[in-house]
C-alpha cells in the first residue's frame, strides 16, 4: 500500500467516525462546559496523584450494606410501621407490615432508554440507570412510600400508600 492510499484511508476513517458519532464533536466548537470539565479533570487528577485514595482494607460499610440488602430480602419478614409527626417528633404506631417501605417513585423496569445512541457517544460517556441488586430502579429521593400492611381485622396483606414520613422497623419501638 503506497503513501497516498494510506492517507486516503485515514481521511475515510475520520469521516466515517464523524458520521458514526453523529457529527457532534466534528461540527461544534468547544464550549465553556467543555473547558471547565477539562480543567476540573486536571485538578482532580492532580489531587488524586498528590493525596492518593483512602486505604480501605476491610470494606466494612460495603459488607454492612450487603447484609442490609440480604436481611431486607428475607421471605415473610414482619415489620412494624410508624408515622413520624414532624411537629412533635413523635412516632405513631400504624400497624404490622410485611417487609420494608418502598419509595413510591421506585421503578420495576428501567425508566430510561437510550435513543439516538450515536450522538450520546460523541459527547462522551453516558450514565445509564442500573438496577439495584434487588432488581429495582430506586429513585434519588421520594416523598411517598408503599408498605404492605396487615389488616388488623382480617390478617390480609394489602398495599398502603403513605405521604408523611414513616419509620418501618423489624421490631416494636417503644413510644
Amino acid at each position: 500500500m503506497n503513501l497516498m492510499s494510506r492517507g486516503i484511508g485515514v481521511v475515510l476513517v475520520l469521516v466515517a467516525s464523524c458520521v458514526f458519532l453523529g457529527g457532534a464533536k466534528c461540527n461544534r466548537e468547544e464550549g465553556s462546559d467543555d473547558v471547565q470539565r477539562e480543567q476540573q479533570e486536571k485538578i482532580l487528577s492532580e489531587g488524586t496523584a498528590s493525596i492518593g485514595m483512602p486505604a480501605i482494607k476491610n470494606f466494612r460499610e460495603k459488607r454492612i450494606m450487603k447484609d442490609i440488602l440480604e436481611l431486607r430480602d428475607q421471605d415473610g419478614l414482619i415489620t412494624y410501621t410508624y408515622v413520624f409527626n414532624e411537629h412533635t417528633s413523635d412516632l405513631r404506631f400504624v400497624g404490622e407490615s410485611v417487609g420494608y417501605a418502598i419509595p413510591a417513585a421506585t421503578q420495576f423496569t428501567n425508566p430510561q432508554k437510550i435513543d439516538n445512541y450515536g450522538n450520546m457517544v460523541a459527547e462522551g460517556r453516558v450514565a445509564i440507570p442500573q438496577a439495584d441488586p434487588n432488581g429495582l430502579f430506586s429513585p434519588a429521593a421520594a416523598e411517598g412510600s408503599w408498605v404492605l400492611m396487615k389488616d388488623p381485622k382480617g390478617g390480609k396483606v394489602l398495599p398502603v400508600y403513605f405521604e408523611p414520613r414513616i419509620v418501618v422497623s423489624p421490631f416494636r419501638l417503644t413510644q
